[in-house]
């Protein structure tokens, strides 16, 4: 990837406020780790995967600010995003003697991410961490905002915190190593702002998709940098997610549906998010709040996408099982976020006769 000049999104949460930095090599630039909490030890977080890629590079760096740096590598993917995991981050800050001053550095996509921010959270009743997001779904979405969380066998993210980072570092060169399906994957949330929120963006990036799934340099940079200007905005107005905030979680009642009823790890997050914003479309469409041309082409963006547009055929009681344990329902009644107008997005309930139409329009 040619030079990306860095660049700086700040989120703006009074004392909690943090910058993103955007932009090639910045993983090795020692302005991105300026002004972090000084500690005698740091952790970098990660998988065996990403270590082989990028942990060298990331201790050199820190080994100028911390006197020690400890890595932690956890096994990879969904299906180890448990408790079980997040103990051993515990087990080895507790053997190497970390103090409430330790850093934690998550260096991997969105599980790590996730772990290493509610870890964070948890330990000694909260250290600081700085997210280092190595894929591209986690760098427009799960690294910013403070959301952390771990699986339950009964559902998704169901077990967490809302902790914010002290920064967000994503270098734009960890999307060279990136596996095509991983690309796709991110795509779906990058996609997601534009009908919940920026219809403009929506309109660019049908114009330019290809170029993201031929990863331009540039491209890949404005879209990271919109993406992360607009979450930004919304967690500024409502960082716990008590109202404009769900609106981020747009396909994402029917996408934990599908993650969890396959058991994790068989669907990228990514890519069932992405078949739950075409059946959140579909819903809004028969609830008249938008018209189904409009439903279509959404569809017909993330099919372009390489992304699925139809679900897996779990049966329509497993589904609706598995949605009545989204946060978003209250006393058993169904929510979700559906279309409102173009990039316009709210929480409405819809009648379980509805949900199984799309639920039978939309899977198998």
């Amino acid at each position: 990837m040619r030079d990306i000049s860095p660049s700086w999104v700040t989120v703006n949460l009074g004392a909690q406020s943090y910058g993103i930095c955007v932009g090639s090599g910045v993983l090795s630039d020692s302005g991105s780790y300026a002004n972090l909490p000084s500690a005698a030890l740091a952790a970098i977080v990660t998988n065996p995967a990403v270590a082989a890629l990028y942990s060298e590079k990331l201790q050199t760096r820190l080994a100028s600010h911390y006197a020690n740096v400890l890595l932690i590598e956890l096994p990879e993917g969904e299906e180890h995003k448990n408790y079980g995991t997040m103990e051993k981050i515990f087990d080895r800050l507790l053997r190497a003697n970390a103090d409430r001053s330790t850093t934690l550095f998550a260096l991997g996509g969105g599980v790590i991410g996730d772990i290493t921010g509610f870890a964070a959270a948890c330990f000694m009743r909260g250290v600081p961490y700085v997210q280092v997001p190595t894929t591209l779904l986690a760098q427009v979405d799960s690294s910013v905002g403070g959301k952390t969380a771990v699986n339950h066998p009964l559902g998704k993210n169901m077990i967490g915190a809302f902790y914010q980072p002290r920064r967000v570092i994503v270098d734009l060169d960890t999307l060279n190593s990136l596996p095509k399906r991983e690309l796709v994957a991110g795509l779906a949330e990058i996609i997601k702002y534009g009908p919940v929120s920026d219809q403009g963006f929506l309109e660019w990036i049908e114009r330019n998709l290809d170029a993201l799934l031929s990863r331009d340099e540039a491209t890949l940079a404005y879209a990271v940098t919109r993406a992360c200007e607009i979450k930004a905005s919304i967690v500024e107005e409502d960082e716990h997610e008590a109202g404009r905030r769900a609106i981020l979680n747009f396909g994402h009642t029917f996408g934990h549906a599908i993650e969890t009823g396959l058991g994790f790890g068989a669907w990228l997050h990514g890519e069932a998010v992405g078949c739950g914003m075409v059946m959140a479309a579909e819903l809004s469409a028969r609830l008249g709040m938008i018209d189904r041309a409009y439903a279509l082409r959404l569809r017909t963006l993330i099919e372009r996408a390489g992304l699925p547009v139809r679900g897996p055929r779990l049966g329509e009681d497993r589904y609706l099982e598995l949605m009545g344990h989204d946060k978003k329902a209250e006393a058993g009644e169904l929510r979700f976020v559906l279309l409102e107008d173009l990039g316009r997005a709210g929480v409405h309930g819809a009648a379980q006769e509805m949900v199984r139409d799309v639920l039978n329009e939309c899977t198998g």
